[in-house]
C-alpha cells in the first residue's frame, strides 16, 4: 500500500477485540492512538479435577458481540468509520466446530493441565523443531491439547471439521472464515515460524489431521470483510475489514510500544515477564527464551520468571502498600539481600527447579522486608536482561514497563535506577488497545512498526539517578548468594 493509501484511512477508527480467560474486551482507537470507545463482558470458566479448565466458545461470541455493540452504540455514527478490526486471545486455546461451524466440545484453556504427558512426548518427537524456535511444549500449548484429544477423546477430534484457536472463532463469527489463523496463535499448536508451515512430518505419524488445521497468515493481513450478519449484530460497518492479530501477550506489548529492534517491555506483575523484539532469533539452549514471529520481519522474543510481585500480596496483604513505598524510599538501597520467590522452582533468568526464596539480613515484615522484597524483583530484572544480552539479544533504549508494579513510582525509581536505564510507563497496555494497533498497520500505517510508533505513547518516563551506582554493590551480593545455593552457574 502507497503512503497516499495510507493517508485516505488516517481519519479512520480501528477496533481491537480481546478474548481473555476472565471476560472479553474491545477498544476502539484513532490512526494516532486516541481511544474513542471502551467495553467489556466476563466470561465464565468452568475449571474441573485434573488441572482441567474449559470455556464455552459460544459465550466467546456473545461476549464479543455485545462489547462491539456497546461500543458502536457510545460512537454513534462515527462507528461508520471503523475500517478495520483485529482479534487477539489466549495463546494455547483451542476448539473444536463441526461442518455446521458449532463447537463439538467446551474449548479447551490455554491453562488447562490434562496434557502434561503429552507435551513431554512431544519435546522428544519434536525435539528437532523445538532446537531451531528455542521452545519446549508445555501442557499450556495447543499442540499437546490435541495430541490429548487423540489419546482420549478420539471422537471429537474425528467429528471436527475445523481446529479453531480463540481468535479464529471471532473472526468466523464476523466473517464467515473459520479456517484462517495468524501465526502468533498458531505457534503453540506446532506451526514452523521459520519455514512458515505446518510440520507434516511431526503431525501426521501422530494421527493428527493436517487438513482440519487452519491456513495461517501473517498478522495484520487482511482476512475477510464483516458480513452482512455479523455487521446487523454488532453494529459494525459492513465494510470494516477483519485482519488477522496475535495472542494476548504479543499484543499486550504492541499496545506497550515495544515493536522494533532492541526495544523491550517488562510486565511486573504476579510474576516478571519480559517481551521484546530482535532482528534475529538467538538460540537459547536452556529453552528458557521462545520467540513469535514479528510481521515486519523480526522476532519476538519472550521470557518468563517465577518471581514477581506475588512475594508483597503474599508477605503484606492488606497492607498500605503507599505508606510501605514511602518508607522504602527513605531507606533503599538497604542492607538485606532478597530472592522474593514464592514457591519453589525458577525457570528464567535461570533454570533451578529446587530454587526457593530468601530473605538474608532482615526481619520479617517490616519496611525493611519490604524494601527487600522491591530490590529483589529489580535485581532479578537486571539479571534477565544480562541473560539475554548475553544471549545476543539486543536491548536499546528505555525498557517499557507495565503490570502493577508500575503503579508504584517509588518501585519504578529503584528498578531504572537497579537497571541503569530509563523506563517508560506507557499509556494503554490492554492487548485489545495492541489488537486495534495492529488493525490500523493494516490500513493507515506502513506497517506494525511504524503502527505502534504513531499509536502507543508513554504517560510518564523514570530515569536512573545520579548515584545509581550504588546499587551495584548489593546486587552484587545478590548473584553471589544465589551462586552459592547453586541457583545461577558460577562464571
Amino acid at each position: 500500500m502507497t503512503s497516499t493509501q495510507h493517508s485516505a484511512f488516517s481519519g479512520s477508527l480501528f477496533a481491537g477485540i480481546d478474548v481473555g480467560t476472565q471476560g472479553v474486551r474491545v477498544v476502539v482507537a484513532d490512526a494516532r492512538g486516541e481511544v474513542r470507545a471502551r467495553s467489556s463482558a466476563p466470561l465464565a470458566t468452568d475449571d474441573g479435577p485434573g488441572g482441567r479448565s474449559e470455556q464455552r466458545p459460544d459465550d466467546w461470541w456473545l461476549a464479543a458481540a455485545a462489547c462491539l455493540r456497546a461500543a458502536t452504540a457510545s460512537l454513534g455514527s462515527e462507528a461508520q468509520a471503523i475500517a478495520a478490526l483485529a482479534v487477539t486471545a489466549t495463546s494455547g486455546t483451542v476448539c473444536l466446530l463441526d461442518a455446521g461451524r458449532r463447537a463439538v466440545a467446551p474449548a479447551i484453556m490455554y491453562r488447562d493441565r490434562r496434557a502434561v504427558a503429552e507435551a513431554a512426548e512431544l519435546n522428544r518427537a519434536a525435539a528437532a523443531l523445538c532446537g531451531r524456535l528455542g521452545y519446549r511444549f508445555d501442557a499450556s500449548f495447543g499442540l499437546p491439547k490435541l495430541l490429548w484429544l487423540r489419546r482420549h477423546a478420539a471422537d471429537l477430534l474425528d467429528s471436527a471439521a475445523h481446529i479453531c484457536h480463540a481468535a479464529d472463532l471471532i473472526v468466523g463469527r464476523l466473517t464467515g472464515d473459520y479456517a484462517t489463523t495468524d501465526w502468533s496463535h498458531a505457534l503453540k499448536s506446532g506451526y514452523d515460524l521459520i519455514d512458515l508451515r505446518w510440520p507434516e512430518e511431526l503431525l501426521e505419524p501422530l494421527g493428527l489431521p493436517l487438513k482440519k488445521l487452519p491456513r495461517v497468515i501473517a498478522p495484520a493481513d487482511p482476512i475477510a470483510q464483516v458480513s452482512p450478519a455479523a455487521a446487523e449484530a454488532t453494529g459494525l460497518p459492513a465494510t470494516a475489514i477483519v485482519v488477522a492479530g496475535m495472542s494476548d501477550g504479543c499484543a499486550a506489548q504492541i499496545a506497550g510500544g515495544a515493536a522494533e529492534p532492541g526495544q523491550w517491555l517488562s510486565v511486573l506483575g504476579t510474576t516478571l515477564v519480559l517481551k521484546g523484539v530482535s532482528a534475529a532469533l538467538p538460540h537459547d539452549p536452556q529453552g528458557r527464551v521462545y520467540a513469535h514471529r514479528h510481521p515486519d520481519g523480526h522476532w519476538l522474543p519472550g521470557a518468563a520468571s517465577s518471581t514477581g510481585g506475588a512475594a508483597l500480596a503474599a508477605r503484606f496483604p492488606g497492607a498500605d502498600l503507599a505508606a510501605l513505598d514511602a518508607r522504602a524510599a527513605a531507606i533503599t538501597p538497604g542492607q538485606a539481600i532478597c530472592y522474593p520467590l514464592e514457591g519453589r522452582g525458577e525457570r528464567f533468568p535461570f533454570v533451578a527447579p529446587q530454587a526457593e526464596g530468601f530473605l538474608l539480613g532482615a526481619g520479617a515484615g517490616g519496611a525493611a522486608e519490604y524494601t527487600a522484597i522491591l530490590e529483589g524483583v529489580a535485581y532479578l530484572e537486571r539479571l534477565a536482561f544480562a541473560e539475554l544480552t548475553g544471549l545476543g539479544y539486543a536491548v536499546e533504549g528505555p525498557v517499557r514497563a507495565a503490570g502493577g508494579g508500575a503503579r508504584s513510582p517509588v518501585w519504578l525509581q529503584i528498578r531504572a535506577d537497579v537497571l541503569g536505564r530509563s523506563l517508560l510507563v506507557p499509556r494503554e497496555v490492554e492487548a485489545a488497545f495492541g489488537a486495534a494497533v495492529i488493525a490500523a498497520a493494516a490500513l493507515a500505517h506502513p506497517g506494525l512498526g511504524a503502527a505502534t510508533r504513531a499509536m502507543s505513547h508513554a504517560r510518564a518516563e523514570v530515569a536512573p539517578r545520579p548515584d545509581a551506582a550504588r546499587y551495584d554493590e548489593p546486587y552484587d551480593r545478590f548473584l553471589e548468594e544465589l551462586r552459592r545455593r547453586g541457583y545461577l552457574a558460577e562464571r
